[in-house]
């Protein structure tokens, strides 16, 4: 057994070899980013998240499942006149 001096002695594991680039293409290989799949809303036709209420119009499983707000912008309970 070898007797390290404080400057060489470490708390951390440090690899022996440097790592080649296939094996580390290889490790990142599950690692690609994929785009998220979208189907078609059968009310409004509009792109939407399968499983989920359609954020145009808010219709989940044939019925209208949330009310949507106004798009008009949040309204401060002052009107100008």
């Amino acid at each position: 057994m070898q007797i390290l001096s404080k400057e060489q002695q470490t708390d951390m594991g440090v690899p022996k070899r440097k790592v080649a680039h296939a094996r580390q293409m290889d490790r990142r290989s599950h690692h690609a980013l994929t785009l998220p799949t979208l189907v078609e809303c059968p009310h409004c036709h509009e792109p939407k998240l399968p499983h989920r209420v359609c954020p145009a119009c808010g219709w989940y499983n044939g019925r209208q499942a949330v009310t949507l707000k106004p798009a008009g912008g949040a309204s401060t309970g002052e009107e100008s006149a």
